[in-house]
């Protein structure tokens, strides 16, 4: 896997693609503010406030506040940030694998809707799983929470498993549902 040069993934045409069963998009690294990684976390953050808007309506500013720090990408800890990109360059999903002290984290997984049922959400995934690996991590760490069904399919059939609660969720999101892959 070459994650530095950028790709890691083999493009292929989407008709033979298709008929094989094989990827119809590629992995690309890129900056953590590129700009199409940026409106992919905006996007994810609209659907994120949109499901977890009434769980959260009775939350303090203080609570939020921290949750939104919490949540934040800073980019002093951001290992990698991936994007998977259709044939012809549009975005279809994003990831980003940090830092967190001594922990591996993914983070800020989405996959947009033309993107969905398509294998983008695990292929991401299991990239990120794969660059911690190969940078010495022994597990790879992550939050999510009830309201992404979607995304804990992924992870789980990656082969993530539950853990409690972790540090920065733990005070602002302490029903959040975290999840491990050890190597």
């Amino acid at each position: 896997m070459d994650v530095e040069a950028g790709r890691v993934a083999v493009t292929v045409p989407e008709a033979y693609a298709r008929r094989v069963n094989l990827p119809d998009f590629r992995i690309e690294k890129v900056d953590v503010d590129d700009p199409r990684a940026v409106a992919l976390r905006g996007a994810l953050d609209a659907d994120l406030d949109e499901r977890y808007r009434d769980a959260d309506a009775d939350d303090t500013p203080e609570v939020a506040a921290k949750r939104e720090e919490a949540l934040a990408v800073h980019p002093e800890q951001v290992v990698a940030t991936l994007l998977a990109l259709d044939a012809d360059d549009t975005p279809l999903g994003h990831v980003i694998l940090r830092r967190l002290g001594d922990e591996w984290e993914l983070k800020r997984l989405i996959v947009v809707a033309a993107g969905r049922r398509r294998g983008i959400g695990t292929a991401l995934t299991a990239t990120v799983v794969d660059l911690a690996r190969s940078e010495g991590a022994h597990r790879v760490i992550l939050q999510s929470g009830r309201m992404q069904p979607e995304s804990l399919r992924v992870y789980a059939a990656v082969g993530f498993t539950p853990i409690p609660v972790y540090e920065p969720y733990l005070e602002t999101m302490p029903r959040s549902l975290c999840f491990e892959y050890v190597f």
